[in-house]
């Protein structure tokens, strides 16, 4: 008698057992890849998005994932390497599963290849869904205009940008599309040599479009002034603090004339009397 011979008749019900094993193991399957999806549901907040890219939320609601603004920042005219006449890699990437960003949505690495700034931004026309707004990025003559870009903000690491050291270094500043604009030099007087001056790079907040050339050409092994969202770049003082050199800032809060503005503690309950002079409380 042969092996086969010998091997038990496959039941209706050994084979219900089987396929029950196999779907079970399949749905496990599913589950942890589901699960692997639903982590890279959500980019790191420290994702830099396309040029007139619109509230992370909003644009990961309604970007469809097509990848023509990637297509068009690698086929734009300005990309062709002269010595080689081919397209360089694009600015703009398609988040793949290993990147820190939701699969299949456009971001960029300034470090890698920065935002060029390029006249006609043809990124963002190109969008079909909204999620890349032209009105951002159009100014009142009713044009495309590079300067209202708002990719994110860079950052200078004083501990780590050479300049602050007293070595010369204007590498983000000559690299700035904006010259003398977005990033200033700041003049200061070495102490310690009494000879010599510091030649500190500032950023200009409502200059800076997160473009990433400076971060690009930053001649530190890892980069001292880097681009971050703006919402990650800066803090956030409140409502009820007031900017008493700005109009605008001042209207604001004759419009809240009247109302409660102040911060209500348990200690702003007390007259300073009751607390003054005592050990902590709070």
């Amino acid at each position: 008698m042969s092996k086969e011979d010998k091997k038990p008749p496959i039941t209706p019900r050994r084979k219900f057992f089987t396929l029950m094993a196999q779907n079970i193991g399949l749905g496990a399957m599913g589950g942890l890849l589901w699960t692997g999806y639903a982590a890279k549901a959500k980019s790191s907040p420290l994702t830099l998005r396309p040029p007139a890219a619109i509230k992370e939320e909003e644009f990961l609601r309604t970007c469809i994932k097509c990848g023509l603004c990637s297509e068009a920042c690698l086929n734009r005219p300005s990309n062709i390497d002269k010595e080689t006449n081919k397209a360089r890699p694009a600015t703009l990437k398609m988040a793949k599963a290993q990147d820190s960003v939701t699969i299949g949505t456009p971001f960029f690495t300034p470090r890698d290849v920065p935002c060029y700034m390029c006249e006609d931004i043809p990124c963002v026309p190109v969008c079909p869904s909204g999620a890349l707004d032209p009105l951002l990025v159009t100014n009142e003559k009713n044009e495309l205009d590079p300067q209202m870009m708002d990719m994110g903000l860079a950052v200078v690491d004083q501990n780590s940008c050479i300049a602050f050291w007293g070595i010369q270094c204007d590498a983000c500043y000559r690299a700035c599309p904006l010259l003398d604009v977005a990033i200033k030099l700041e003049y200061d007087r070495n102490e310690r040599t009494g000879k010599h001056a510091f030649l500190k790079p500032v950023v200009v907040m409502n200059a800076c479009t997160g473009c990433g050339l400076c971060e690009k050409a930053c001649v530190t092994e890892k980069a001292a002034i880097f681009v971050l969202p703006r919402e990650i770049a800066l803090g956030k003082p409140g409502s009820h603090y007031v900017k008493g050199w700005d109009t605008k800032d001042q209207q604001r809060v004759e419009e809240r004339v009247g109302k409660d503005v102040t911060t209500h503690t348990k200690r702003s309950e007390k007259k300073p009397q009751d607390y003054l002079n005592m050990d902590l409380e709070y």
